[in-house]
């Protein structure tokens, strides 16, 4: 795959855009053409007469440059989040497409990614099903590009911030509050198991808020590709509160072991801690093997049996194991007033808004990154030229971005008598969202391995939850998310 972009007019294409631009000013009649004409014609002035326009002809404008990006095209503004293999910043794009718009970038360094296997190849997973997966409640990628010592993935920002802060200053949430936030995760994790792909990091601090209060899951650093019904791998990979048995057995795990997390996530929310936890990482995987699930008296019975039926330590009677996967845990009692047409479309009043001043906001992050001083540290890391081969094709701009510079570089004929008008382009907006990683938990990162929906109408949708925020939140419009795949670019 090579950094380079090739833009191909098919003949269809080419017919589509003569017709729509075509008009009876553009037809030239036979009559009006002098076939001999004199052979000293003052260009400018005739121009000048007949109101056209004359375009020189240059090689910019035949053959436009590629698109090429690097770090000196954004403006750090604030520190998101840290982890192990790098940083995550807020940014603001300096110019081209998308300019003065804000961003979340991802910085890893490929030196510290190369040194192993599995940690290399999770990264060019990560990339390439964030290129592959487009769903509202997954975030987007927009641009990947890369350094002679680092790589760089711009994705949308996402000025929410993460659903475990917002956990952490509620204490708990109630069961409706609750019951929103599973609705949008279990349509995410079905299009991710539909496509092969298993989360397989569930958890509170991977769960963002765009800036009205619907959720995006975010970090696919832990995501295993092609795995399909009947198939399992091994990896020991995820959080340990989280984790599904046969994670922590290593006897092979499939999709279900997002269920279990699902679970896990649910009781989290509804009684402010993870259903198994101890004061160290071995008593905690001992009390998930073999502790007894005690869910709270205050629960109502469906969701003590929505807990229970995710959390089978057997994963054949784990609710979605089967082959009707999320289907199932969709058809649950507890969701039985959901219109899941309106979950997917994004109809549903979030029951927290966002308290945002600005479209850079970013008072929903923790302060321990915030105020930090964001610097991206030097690039002088030196990769051999057979590592560098490694991250090959990691180069990648949205099609959407591809298009806003394509259509207005697309010149129209002219008549040789009158000018055309010219048209208003429609470009397409881009969303915004970060990647934030805390350590608040025992975080495993040491990983091994590398819709469509058809909804069950119910009755009425989610009543707003009570907030101090209720009275003074601005809600932002918005438009309905996109839905389904973009096609993937050779880069």
């Amino acid at each position: 795959m090579a950094d380079l972009f090739e833009f191909e007019l098919h003949e269809d294409e080419r017919n589509n855009r003569e017709a729509a631009c075509e008009s009876d000013d553009d037809i030239i009649e036979i009559d009006d053409v002098d076939l001999e004409p004199a052979v000293n014609i003052d260009i400018k002035a005739e121009a000048e007469l007949s109101g056209s326009e004359i375009l020189q002809l240059s090689e910019e404008m035949v053959n436009p440059k590629r698109i090429k990006l690097g770090p000196q095209d954004f403006e750090l503004k604030k520190v998101l989040g840290k982890g192990g293999y790098g940083k995550v910043f807020q940014v603001r794009k300096v110019s081209g497409p998308n300019a003065d718009r804000f961003f979340a970038m991802k910085v890893l360094k490929k030196a510290t990614i190369v040194r192993n296997q599995k940690d290399t190849a999770h990264t060019r997973a990560e990339r390439n099903i964030l290129e592959a997966v487009k769903h509202p409640f997954i975030v987007d990628l927009v641009y990947a590009f890369q350094t002679c010592g680092k790589l760089y993935l711009i994705l949308e920002y996402l000025s929410g911030g993460e659903l475990f802060m917002h956990l952490e200053r509620e204490g708990i949430f109630l069961e409706d509050t609750t019951c929103f936030y599973l609705c949008e995760i279990i349509l995410a994790l079905e299009h991710l198991h539909a496509l092969g792909i298993i989360y397989r990091d569930l958890k509170p601090e991977n769960i963002l808020l765009d800036q009205v209060g619907h959720i995006k899951l975010t970090d696919f650093g832990l995501c295993k590709e092609h795995i399909q019904e009947g198939i399992v791998t091994h990896t020991f990979c995820g959080t340990i509160e989280y984790m599904a048995p046969e994670i922590l057995t290593r006897s092979g795990h499939g999709k279900a072991v997002d269920w279990w997390s699902l679970g896990a996530l649910m009781y989290d929310m509804l009684t402010g801690l993870p259903p198994f936890t101890a004061e160290n990482r071995k008593k905690t995987i001992e009390t998930i093997l073999k502790g007894k699930l005690n869910l709270p008296g205050y629960l109502t019975s469906e969701a003590r049996d929505l807990i229970r039926r995710l959390m089978k330590r057997q994963v054949a009677q784990r609710l979605g194991s089967g082959v009707s996967d999320g289907a199932a845990v969709r058809a649950h009692p507890f969701f039985k007033h959901v219109q899941w047409a309106d979950v997917i479309h994004r109809r549903l009043d979030p029951p927290i808004k966002p308290l945002l001043n600005s479209d850079d906001d970013v008072s929903q992050f923790d302060t321990k990154f915030t105020r930090q001083i964001p610097i991206d540290s030097p690039d002088d890391a030196t990769l051999s030229e057979s590592a560098n081969l490694i991250f090959q094709g990691f180069t990648y701009v949205a099609p959407s971005v591809l298009e806003e510079m394509a259509r207005p570089r697309i010149s129209q004929s002219r008549s040789p008598r009158r000018a055309r008008y010219a048209r208003n382009l429609r470009h397409e907006e881009v969303m915004r969202v970060p990647f934030v990683q805390r350590n608040n938990t025992a975080h495993m990162n040491n990983s091994k391995d590398s819709s469509n929906h058809h909804p069950a109408d119910g009755q009425a949708p989610f009543p707003p939850r009570p907030s101090p925020q209720d009275e003074v939140i601005v809600v932002r419009a918005n438009g309905l998310p996109r839905n389904g795949f973009i096609p993937k670019n050779n880069i």
